[in-house]
């Protein structure tokens, strides 16, 4: 992880210093900090959200299903410590800057985006005084659909073109967390309802009517088309997933500056490491 801070640091100067020189006053060595996104107007009082939540769809996950697609923070235990401790970084970082909406992006795909996801979500289901949203925004793939073995009527593409409500096509599970998903249907323009401004005032809508602490989207990777740069905007900020031993630094640089040009870097994670021990290890069964 040291090294790869350094990396980081290495190739920002590096970039600086390859900036030509101009007589206009100098510029941060940062890309400016995105505007904050307006909170939404006229929330619901708690009884009508919580009847609102409560009206949900059930979802039902199979265990064994879950063990296969690798959601090690199904059930608590050493397995889920570096989820459980994603999330708890997760969480300060948004209470200490107001942020709601959070996104995971990549600069390319394989890096362990919608798994993460998955488990942030079973890892939030046990803060139970907080109330969470995952969103499936990959509209060409469903990922993250598919690891959680669902397969709703509707896609949350049809919630965000205003052709279905929440209320029937989003699913809970549990008591706090509550899933929109796709349904595998292949969608003909993803890029253009993403950034569309019925997007935006759907997930107006949903945060008004549930109230969420947190609602996390799954992204498609960067690179691999401009739906995310159509709809980063709608966020608070966003966590960059790269995998360890396949993700170039230069994707990483260039993944840094495309997503801080529309909103706030929350952080990079270094995704399927190999090497747990040393400073960033874990000693969950320490007692």
């Amino acid at each position: 992880m040291e090294r790869l801070q350094t990396a980081i640091e290495k190739a920002r100067a590096q970039r600086d210093q390859a900036a030509p020189a101009t007589p206009a006053a100098p510029q941060p060595q940062q890309p400016a900090a995105a505007p904050a996104r307006q909170g939404v107007a006229n929330p619901a009082p708690p009884a009508q959200s919580q009847e609102a939540w409560e009206a949900l769809e059930e979802m039902r996950v199979s265990r064994k299903h879950m063990m296969r697609n690798r959601i090690t923070a199904f059930e608590p235990g050493i397995n889920c410590a570096p989820f459980d401790l994603l999330r708890t970084r997760l969480l300060q970082r948004a209470k200490q800057n107001g942020w709601q909406r959070v996104a995971l992006v990549s600069p390319h795909s394989g890096c362990g985006k919608s798994t993460t996801a998955a488990n942030l979500a079973f890892s939030l289901s046990r803060q139970q005084n907080l109330r969470s949203i995952i969103f499936d925004f990959d509209l060409r793939r469903a990922g993250l659909t598919a690891i959680l073995g669902q397969r709703p009527p509707q896609g949350i593409a049809e919630v965000l073109e205003q052709k279905t409500p929440f209320s029937e096509q989003g699913r809970r599970l549990g008591t706090n967390i509550a899933f929109g998903l796709n349904n595998g249907a292949k969608v003909a323009n993803p890029s253009e309802i993403l950034q569309s401004p019925k997007t935006s005032e759907a997930l107006d809508d949903i945060a008004a009517q549930y109230t969420p602490d947190i609602m996390l989207f799954d992204l498609p990777p960067l690179m691999a088309s401009d739906d995310n740069f159509g709809f980063l905007q709608n966020v608070d900020c966003a966590l960059i997933m790269v995998a360890a031993e396949k993700t170039p630094m230069s994707q990483i640089d260039v993944a840094e500056r495309q997503v801080a040009d529309l909103t706030n870097v929350m952080g990079i994670v270094l995704n399927k490491c190999r090497y747990t021990s040393g400073a960033h290890g874990h000693e969950y069964d320490y007692y």
